[in-house]
C-alpha cells in the first residue's frame, strides 16, 4: 500500500509510547502440531488492504469448517490512534493488525509486551520475503509481523518529454546523467524534473535508503552521514537547478502529474495504479525504467511504502491467527491473487515468478513494468529501523526545508540534526 502521508504511521508510537508502560518480554508464538484451527478472529485494515483481506477470509473459513474470520475496515486517518490506545491499555485490539513496515518497529520497541514474536513459526520462510520487508518486521529480538506487499522504487518518465528533449531514458543509468538530462529537457520543454514536496524528508528518506542506510546504523544516530549529506546533495543540487517542482502534499502531486508539470517522478510500484485510476487520459504517455544509480553498478531502487501484519498480545486466538497469516501470505496464490485484484505487490519472492508480472499493460504503451519492479524487489536495499524513527523524521523535515527552500548546506543542517536526534534519544552519533 502507497503511503500517503510518508511517515504518519510512527506519529503516536514515538509520542504515546511511554507513560508508565512497564517493560516486559514481548509474548512468543506457541504452536501445537496437531492443534486443530478453529474459533474466531478478528483483523484490523484500511482500504485495499480490507478489501483484499474482505474477498480472500471467506476462502479460509471453508478450508477450516467453523472458523469465523471477522475484517473490520478502521480506516486509514485513525488507524494508528486506535492501534496506540490498545496497546497502550492492554485491551480493545484484535487478534491481527495491519502495520505499515515503518511502524512495526516502533511498536516493537515502545510497547514490548503487545505484539507477538513469529520467529518460530515464520522463521522458515526468511528466504522467501523481499528482504528489506523483512529487515522491517524485525528488531535484534525478533520478527514482528510478517510481511505482505512491497514497494520497490522506479523512475516513471513521460516519453513525450523525452523524446522532445531527444534523451533515451535507458541512459539515466546514474544521477549524474539524470541530471544533465533534466537540464536539456527543461531547455527543450519547460517541464521540471520531478516534483517533491521540499517540505517533507520524503524523497531524502527513499535516497538514503537507495544508498543503504536508515537514520540509524548499528543503534547510533546516522543522519549525518557520508550517505546522507550525498542524498541531500543531490537534491540541492537539482532545486539550484531549478530542475525540482516544489508541490504540497498528496494531492499537489497527483494534480501536478495530471497537468504534465515534471518529466519524471521517481516513486513506488503503487504509483501505477495512482496513474490509471486518476489519469485515464494520459495512457501511453508513460513508461518506467529503474532509478537512476549514485554509482555505475550501485543499487537502481529504493522502498516507499508497504505493510505486514502482525498478531497482537491480546488474541485469544493464536493458532488461528497464525493459520490465517501463513495461509494468507505466505501463498503464491493468495499473492498473486491480491496483485490482479487488488494491485498489492508481493513482498513474497515465490509469487512474482507468476506470468502475470510479463502481463504488457497498454496504459505504459505496452512495456512489462511489473516485471520490471518484480526483479527489483528482492534488490531493494534493507535499512534498520527503530522506534525513534519518527522522531528523526520530524527533525529531518526542519533540515530537508532548510537545505532545499533556504539554501542552507547539506553538511550543516544535517549535523544540527543529528545533534539534536542524538540529545533527544540519548543515542550516540555515528562516527
Amino acid at each position: 500500500m502507497k503511503r500517503a502521508i510518508a511517515g504518519l504511521s510512527l506519529v503516536l508510537t514515538a509520542s504515546c509510547a511511554t507513560g508508565g508502560v512497564p517493560a516486559k518480554e514481548a509474548p512468543k508464538i506457541t504452536q501445537s502440531a496437531n492443534a486443530k484451527v478453529s474459533g474466531n478472529i478478528e483483523i484490523w485494515s484500511w482500504d485495499v488492504a480490507a478489501k483484499a483481506l474482505q474477498r480472500l477470509a471467506p476462502e479460509f473459513e471453508k478450508a477450516n469448517p467453523g472458523v469465523k474470520v471477522k475484517v473490520t475496515d478502521i480506516g486509514y486517518d485513525n488507524a494508528y490512534d486506535k492501534i496506540t490506545v490498545g496497546l497502550k491499555s492492554g485491551a480493545g485490539l484484535p487478534d491481527i493488525i495491519t502495520l505499515e513496515d515503518t511502524a512495526v518497529p516502533g511498536y516493537a520497541e515502545n510497547f514490548p509486551g503487545g505484539l507477538v514474536d513469529l520467529t518460530s513459526v515464520a522463521g522458515k520462510y526468511k528466504a522467501d520475503f523481499d528482504p528489506a520487508k523483512w529487515q522491517a518486521a524485525s528488531t535484534a529480538k525478533g520478527l514482528y509481523a510478517l510481511p505482505w506487499d512491497s514497494a520497490p522504487v522506479g523512475l516513471y518518465y513521460r516519453r513525450d518529454y523525452f523524446e522532445k528533449a531527444k534523451v533515451d531514458p535507458s541512459s539515466l543509468a546514474t544521477w549524474d546523467d539524470a541530471v544533465k538530462a533534466g537540464e536539456k529537457i527543461k531547455q527543450a520543454t519547460g517541464k521540471r524534473l520531478f516534483v517533491s514536496d521540499l517540505t517533507t524528508a520524503a524523497g531524502f528518506t527513499t535516497l538514503l535508503q537507495q544508498l543503504g542506510q536508515g537514520y540509524f546504523v548499528d543503534g547510533k544516530v546516522a543522519v549525518n552521514s557520508p550517505d546522507a549529506v550525498r542524498a541531500l546533495t543531490l537534491l540541492k543540487t537539482l532545486k539550484d537547478k531549478d530542475l525540482l517542482q516544489n508541490e504540497k502534499g498528496w494531492d499537489g502531486r497527483v494534480t501536478a502529474t495530471k497537468q504534465g508539470k515534471a518529466a519524471t517522478q521517481p516513486t513506488a510500484a503503487w504509483w501505477s495504479g495512482t496513474l490509471t485510476a486518476d489519469m485515464p487520459e494520459l495512457s501511453g504517455k508513460f513508461g518506467v525504467v529503474p532509478l537512476p544509480a549514485f554509482d555505475a553498478g550501485g543499487s537502481r531502487t529504493s522502498a516507499n511504502g508497504g505493510s505486514a501484519l502482525s498478531i497482537t498480545a491480546q488474541t485469544k486466538n493464536q493458532q488461528t491467527a497464525w493459520a490465517f497469516l501463513d495461509w494468507m501470505l505466505a501463498s503464491k496464490e493468495r499473492q498473486v491473487s491480491m496483485m490482479r485484484t487488488e494491485a498489492l505487490f508481493p513482498a513474497y519472492l515465490p509469487a512474482l515468478s507468476d506470468p502475470l508480472f510479463d502481463e504488457p499493460q497498454p496504459y505504459f504503451g505496452g512495456e512489462k513494468v511489473n516485471r520490471l519492479f518484480a526483479d527489483q524487489v528482492k534488490e531493494i536495499p534493507p535499512v534498520q529501523l527503530t522506534g525513534d524513527d519518527k522522531q528523526a523524521e520530524e527533525l529531518l523535515k526542519k533540515a530537508v526545508s532548510a537545505c532545499l527552500l533556504n539554501g542552507e548546506d547539506p553538511k550543516a543542517v544535517l549535523d544540527g540534526a543529528a545533534e539534536q536526534l542524538a540529545a533527544a534519544t540519548r543515542r550516540e552519533i555515528a562516527s
